[in-house]
């Protein structure tokens, strides 16, 4: 397995794993849409776990959600995906560490480190199609409110938190898809061709020189 692709997929994937903390912690999920407002008196903003509010003074309040029940199931889904994938995110970081060629943790099993390496880059893959999920489930039911004219509430936009899940789990596809592809290109290189052997069935080996045997034909004339 090439080194250099192990050391780019670990910090791809470390970096993903980073941004996906900051993605669940960000308060910005969506704010509330400034469109057609003329006087604009508090700015309100989401995450999957509470509600603020801010005024034009710099003064914000935030109330986390009071039921878990109550919430709608793309928010609920949304809470579970994220979650699963700082768990795939941390399994992905432990596999590719011990299965990393340049790391001496797991011995000097180059096969086994390879097939560990390629189990992180699974785990890598995982998170980003999770992040990836819950990031544009949850855009989705922004933007559909958003364009109902039917709908009475509050309208929401696109916050900060979600372009950078969207930038996550990009990282983290393609630290796994590195780690996956650098596995496969080193079992094609590891594979021995061996040489054709000549079948020997069916042939007679002389044990005479040429020199004798054409001696040999010439005193059968005398």
């Amino acid at each position: 397995m090439n080194t250099l692709i192990e050391v780019v997929a670990l910090f791809l994937g470390f970096v993903s794993w980073i941004l996906t903390l900051i993605t669940l912690e960000d308060q910005h999920w969506r704010e509330s849409s400034q469109d057609g407002s003329v006087i604009l008196t508090s700015n309100l903003y989401e995450n999957l776990w509470m509600s603020c509010a801010s005024d034009s003074t710099g003064n914000y309040n935030c109330r986390d959600f009071p039921s878990l029940f109550a919430l709608p199931g793309y928010i609920q889904a949304s809470r579970a995906l994220m979650i699963a994938s700082i768990v795939f995110g941390s399994f992905g970081l432990v596999a590719t560490l011990v299965g990393m060629k340049c790391s001496k943790i797991g011995g000097e099993n180059y096969v086994l480190k390879g097939k560990i390496a390629a189990v992180g880059g699974v785990f890598f893959l995982l998170q980003g199609l999770c992040t990836m999920i819950a990031v544009s489930w949850y855009a989705a039911n922004i933007t559909q409110q958003f364009f109902d004219i039917l709908y009475q509430g509050t309208k929401y936009e696109l916050g900060e938190a979600l372009y950078i899940g969207w930038a996550s789990a990009t990282l983290a596809i393609c630290g796994g898809s590195c780690l996956l592809c650098s596995c496969r290109i080193m079992t094609d290189s590891e594979k021995i061709p061996y040489p054709l052997q000549p079948s020997s069935r069916g042939h007679v080996r002389s044990t005479v020189a040429p020199s004798q045997s054409v001696n040999y034909d010439r005193n059968a004339y005398v």
